[in-house]
């Protein structure tokens, strides 16, 4: 049997797990929900919820992977297999292979949107567009509105060219391939990133602003915290599911990356790093592009209404709006949707690899076969979230996948890395070639702490919200066909996978060997 890959260096594999970290929800989704929550209230809990289980579970992801790894499993099935000797063991790991498919489905799209306006900033055909309601009926018009099949002509194109490049890249393999990407997207995505926070500190209030618009006013606003905003629960868990989406903890994609590491590779440092990569890249570079930049035309409250009147609106119609208001706003422009998409598809190819990698791993199919199932099968099914966009599919699959699923996964993993397999035994694992010590109270964290805040988060969200978001009580009745397609393709997607399980279970040589610390 061939050796499976492996990266082809330290650099590469921190690189590319930073890549995985580092994706839209740091320039697009993290402004947001701040701009959404209080600007400055919203960091204290992101920043607890970063200490107590986003971090620790990264920790736990990477030795899950690379113990994995050892026993030739990249993928969320094989992994628990080894640590939970039960038949149910590789089922639970389903959701680690098609959690960060259904993310994929909706993630592609808004993915080739900044590929598509990095053209339009080239061809200067954005910039001709002026005011926000301009700009608001562009991106509408672009995302298929007032079509009789829900997607524009042009939208679909980009769409399918993101889909060829991303395959292109995934068939080069994990150092051909994806550490080759890692290692010229992301030093380009810190420069782009770099040189667009030193222009935005540069700006200038447009002419009859107030004085409160200003880069500091800005700043202040995402730093400052309002302490009374930290008694809304909402900011908690708002918070909360911002470190999990932007750690990608949750998603298997960390076990995946970190199964192509050796044996005794130091994941304590290595780990730490490309956490803290990705920290600096969402905290630091995005907090000071697009909210400054938007206080400084808008306004705080302008700010705070153009957040809350749609997720991409602060990317797609705000950012537009001021970079043709600068000099050079043609090439601000392009620089600021290359650098999404340069972030949205080292991302998108790491949540494709837990697929890939189950497929060889578990089934034995040969790479290029792999990638290619994976790929087809995103096409197809990307499809459900584009011509259901405007009924709200993209916004059930991306709650479904890419929230609840995400911290029920984290549960899961979390009760079986420290519970099933022992708290002693993880914390061995975690030490294996470890270049320094974690401090042993983390280990009580991770066993109790961790789980719990998991677990009441879950809870509070069933008591709460539950029944109301499984009845669609609110939901016009005009949406609700096209929302209950994307659950049924999240539930398809779901037992495709189980049953891909039982097939690889009854393959011919599939025990699963003894795992020792």
């Amino acid at each position: 049997m061939a050796d499976r890959e492996r990266w082809a260096s330290r650099i590469g594999v921190i690189l590319a797990m930073a890549g995985n970290a580092v994706g839209l929800g740091n320039f697009l989704r993290f402004p947001v929900q701040a701009a959404q929550n209080g600007g400055g209230a919203f960091m204290i809990p992101y920043f607890v919820a970063l200490v107590l289980f986003g971090i620790p579970l990264a920790w736990c992801e990477w030795a899950m992977g690379r113990m994995g790894g050892a026993y030739r499993h990249g993928s969320a099935p094989g992994v628990f297999a080894l640590l939970w000797k039960h038949p149910m063991a590789k089922y639970l790991g389903a959701l680690g292979v098609c959690l960060p498919l259904g993310v994929l489905t909706y993630y592609l799209y808004v993915e080739s949107w900044s590929l598509a306006y990095s053209m339009f900033a080239m061809m200067w055909d954005l910039f001709g567009v002026r005011s926000m309601d301009s700009l608001r009926a562009f991106l509408t018009a672009y995302q298929g509105g007032g079509t009789r099949i829900g997607v524009s002509l042009i939208a679909w194109v980009f769409f399918l060219i993101t889909i060829g490049i991303n395959y292109w890249v995934m068939t080069g393999g994990i150092a051909r391939g994806i550490e080759r990407l890692a290692r010229v997207g992301m030093p380009l995505l810190f420069v782009l990133a770099f040189v667009l926070t030193v222009r935005v500190f540069t700006l200038s209030p447009p002419a009859g602003a107030g004085p409160d618009q200003t880069v500091r006013e800005g700043l202040g606003f995402v730093w400052n915290p309002d302490l009374g905003m930290l008694r809304s629960g909402k900011v908690w868990l708002a918070a909360a599911g911002q470190v999990f989406f932007t750690l990608s903890v949750g998603f298997g994609a960390i076990q995946c990356y970190a199964s192509y590491m050796r044996r005794r590779d130091d994941i304590i440092v290595t780990g730490l790093s490309a956490s803290m990569m990705n920290e600096f890249v969402e905290v630091i570079l995005g907090a000071s592009i697009a909210i400054p930049a938007a206080v400084v035309f808008f306004g705080r409250a302008g700010t705070v209404d153009i957040a809350r009147s749609g997720a991409f609106n602060l990317g797609f119609v705000a950012m537009p709006a001021i970079f043709q208001q600068m000099p050079v706003g043609a090439l601000f422009g392009l620089m600021w949707f290359f650098l999404l998409f340069i972030a949205g598809v080292t991302s998108s190819v790491a949540l494709a690899q837990p697929a890939v990698a189950f497929l060889e791993d578990e089934l034995g199919w040969t790479h290029r076969r792999a990638v290619r199932a994976v790929w087809v099968a995103l096409l197809v099914l990307g499809h459900v979230p584009i011509l259901g966009f405007s009924a709200g599919a993209l916004d059930e699959v991306d709650f479904w996948a890419g929230t609840i699923g995400l911290a029920l996964f984290a549960l899961i993993e979390a009760v079986v890395f420290l519970w099933v397999f022992g708290a002693e035994r993880a914390w061995a694992e975690i030490h294996v070639g470890a270049e320094v010590r974690l401090p042993r109270a983390l280990l009580y964290v991770l066993k109790y702490v961790t789980p719990t805040l998991l677990a009441v988060i879950l809870a509070a969200w069933l008591w709460q919200d539950g029944w109301a978001y499984l009845t669609m009580r609110g939901v016009p009745a005009e949406q609700r066909v096209w929302r209950w397609v994307a659950r049924v393709m999240l539930l398809g997607m779901l037992a495709i996978t189980v049953a891909l399980i039982r097939r690889a279970v009854r393959r011919p040589g599939a025990a699963v060997p003894e795992a020792t610390s």
